[in-house]
């Protein structure tokens, strides 16, 4: 009994893993009204074969992969069409634009004052008067456009030219070096080993993490200790310029 019951389980969690990287990968506040109620269903299904051990699985599992062959079909559809997309996801809706707020369309989606403003304040907004339109997307998240006085002055603004920021490449983690990284990086473990001795790391095996950028610094992480960062000057690898 014990034994089927872990059976099932391992078997039921591997399929609803499948299932869920099946349906994309989003976070819970990023899904939209349809994804969100899928896997609400999902779980809940799961829960019925993993314990009642006198269903057979097969009955479980076929109402789980209908739920996903569903979401696909709505998915197709959505991505189709304007109209269906409007009927499963529904449409933005403005909260405030430049003659303050949308009273009208806050009573739309059921939201009041306190709602708006702590959506704001989560988002680091806090004068109203800063703000032209507040959008809240149809998967609960609000875009802020500011006023221009009040936004916030960009690299062009002031006439300098910004080099195209990149992710840093992790080289080493847990004191093993990532050979391709390293070679797409164009260095080698002896250029490692010049730069990190310089803030004291004799020994790469010593390093919990080493990524390198695209302007040629360090950051070294010890398995003991603070980080450090080292300015190489190096440029030598084409990675960035491919992302």
């Amino acid at each position: 009994m014990i034994f089927t019951l872990i059976c099932r389980s391992i078997i039921l969690y591997v399929l609803i893993l499948f299932l869920i990287r099946i349906m994309g990968k989003r976070q819970i506040g990023e899904m939209q009204p349809f994804e969100l109620v899928i896997t609400l269903v999902i779980a809940d299904l799961a829960t019925i074969p993993m314990a009642e051990t006198a269903l057979p699985l097969i009955q479980g599992v076929i109402p789980l992969f209908t739920l996903v062959c569903i979401h696909y079909l709505i998915c197709l559809l959505s991505r189709k069409s304007v109209t269906f997309r409007r009927l499963f996801s529904g449409k933005p809706v403005i909260l405030l634009d430049p003659d303050g707020i949308n009273y009208e369309n806050m009573r739309k989606v059921n939201m009041n004052f306190n709602d708006l403003l702590e959506g704001l304040h989560s988002a680091g907004y806090f004068n109203l008067e800063e703000l032209l339109y507040v959008i809240l997307q149809t998967n609960g998240t609000m875009t802020v456009i500011n006023r221009s006085p009040y936004a916030p002055l960009t690299a062009n603004d002031i006439g300098i030219r910004k080099e195209q920021a990149t992710l840093p490449m992790i080289i080493i983690s847990k004191g093993k070096v990532m050979n391709e990284n390293l070679k797409l990086a164009g260095i080698d473990e002896k250029f490692l080993i010049e730069n990190v001795s310089k803030v004291g790391i004799n020994s790469l095996k010593d390093i919990l993490i080493l990524t390198f950028d695209n302007k040629g610094k360090i950051y070294v992480q010890p398995k003991k200790g603070k980080f450090k960062t080292v300015d190489t000057k190096y440029t030598g690898g084409n990675w960035w310029k491919k992302q």
